[in-house]
């Protein structure tokens, strides 16, 4: 995990070489070592160390979250094989034993001594529960740097990221003496499930921050095309329903039961009927349904896993609350117990409308930027709209910027890939965003922002 520290070029915003060929070498460690929400030890270790070197202060573990606001986090027993893991795949012990029990990710802040703005970027870390597609066809792992780690599979483009935020952070040490105020870059564990935003905003890591950046990879047949704000992300809640009926000799005394199975059946069939809501799109899915243990045991326990999605927070809180009512009415026609717990949830947050032609000169004139667009995007969740909420609400400026790739397949597919020519990009138009900002905020009146 080296990384190149000569000074800058006559041209600043372009990149030489040895870091180009840099941003691949982390964004295909990260891959190969693919590490899903909370347990991404072994990545966090590495981030850490480099930005380290770099001479950035890192906050880390338990300082970077509110622990009580963390959402969807495995159980000790899983945590503890996961530090083991890290730990053999070359992760610092220290670092590791410091994150505890899954308090991965990192804040990375530049301190310039000079006055000016707090500018955040954030990128996402985990990967997917995914099997990664293992046949020559698939370029990581025809060339070697497929996940060794089962089950987990970067099929979203948090390695590529990952890489993202780390060129970032070498280009602006180079880049030290033209900037000011505060830069911090938040590598942000548990994404996917929209689980790990709320507890670093929680923690106040936000609070004071300006100009807010989220940046996402996309996979697109146009090559380059940036969309500058992105608005389509769903409000969404996550919900895990366990219900707890009782067992019984399903031939022998099967009225002595009360069966968990059925009441699951009957949840997920009318969840599924809930009515759409007039007022925007709406969504609801059952994605996981685990019941029983034997053809002749009445099943005394069912699970579910189950989201809710809405065009505003408003149309998802709805949703939410009628698969509340649907899944409490399967209860209770069973006669069974029921439990829902909340494991991710996301907002829908617009960008700020007047930073967004900021954010487009910045990428204008890069290497590889195509097409500019202010407005459309994925329809998709994403927690980093908590972060963007809090930013605004404490008079700063957000935006989610998308960056267009040319790959073949999907997120979330066992055959997904990073186009790797467009790290480069997001580093560059990034650079500008961090060396820009003063100046365009103080046209914005920054000084008139409530803190």
């Amino acid at each position: 995990m080296a990384v190149t520290t000569s000074e800058p070029e006559d041209n600043e915003m372009t990149l030489s070489p040895e870091l180009i060929t840099q941003l691949t070498a982390w964004r295909r460690d990260f891959h190969r070592f693919a590490e899903p929400g909370w347990t991404e030890f072994r990545t966090t270790s590495a981030i850490i160390t480099v930005l380290r070197d770099l001479g950035w202060d890192t906050v880390f573990g338990p300082e970077l979250h509110d622990a009580d606001a963390r959402l969807g986090v495995p159980d000790a027993e899983v945590l503890a094989g996961e530090r083991d893991r890290a730990v053999s795949q070359g992760a610092d012990p220290e670092l590791v034993t410091a994150m505890g029990d899954g308090f991965t990710g990192v804040l990375g802040v530049l301190e310039t001594g000079r006055p000016g703005p707090v500018v955040c970027f954030r990128f996402d870390i985990d990967s997917n529960d995914l099997v990664e597609l293992a046949n020559d066809s698939h370029r990581p792992f025809a060339e070697g740097f497929a996940s060794v780690n089962e089950g987990a599979t970067h099929g979203c483009g948090h390695d590529g990221h990952a890489a993202i935020g780390l060129g970032l952070a070498t280009r602006l040490t180079q880049l030290h003496a033209q900037l000011s105020g505060t830069v911090k870059i938040i590598f942000q564990p548990a994404e996917e499930g929209v689980r790990g935003a709320h507890s670093i905003v929680a923690a106040g890591w936000f609070d004071d921050v300006d100009l807010f950046v989220a940046t996402h990879l996309k996979s697109d047949d146009d090559k380059g095309n940036v969309l500058t704000g992105s608005d389509g992300y769903l409000a969404s809640t996550k919900l895990d329903v366990a219900f707890t009926g009782i067992g019984s000799h399903a031939g022998g005394d099967p009225e002595k039961g009360k069966n968990a199975l059925l009441a699951a059946a009957s949840a997920t069939l009318n969840l599924h009927a809930i009515p759409r809501h007039s007022a925007g799109a709406s969504r609801i899915n059952v994605g996981t349904f685990h019941a029983g243990e034997g053809r002749n045991v009445v099943p005394r326990t069912a699970t579910l896993r189950v989201e809710t999605r809405g065009e505003s927070s408003e149309i998802n809180s709805y949703m939410d609350d009628r698969a509340r009512d649907v899944i409490a009415g399967a209860a209770r026609m069973y006669d069974v117990d029921v439990e829902v717990t909340v494991v991710g949830k996301a907002d829908q947050e617009s960008p700020s409308p007047e930073l967004l032609p900021y954010i487009r000169t910045c990428f204008e004139g890069v290497d590889g930027v195509a097409e500019i667009s202010d407005t459309g995007g994925l329809g998709g969740s994403e927690d980093a709209t908590a972060m963007m909420k809090r930013v605004k609400e404490r008079g700063g400026l957000a935006t989610y910027v998308q960056i267009g790739m040319d790959t073949s397949w999907g997120h979330h597919t066992e055959r997904f890939d990073v186009d790797e020519d467009m790290l480069a990009v997001g580093v560059e138009a990034e650079v500008k965003i961090a060396l820009g900002a003063g100046e365009f905020l103080a046209g914005e009146g920054d000084e008139n922002r409530v803190r």
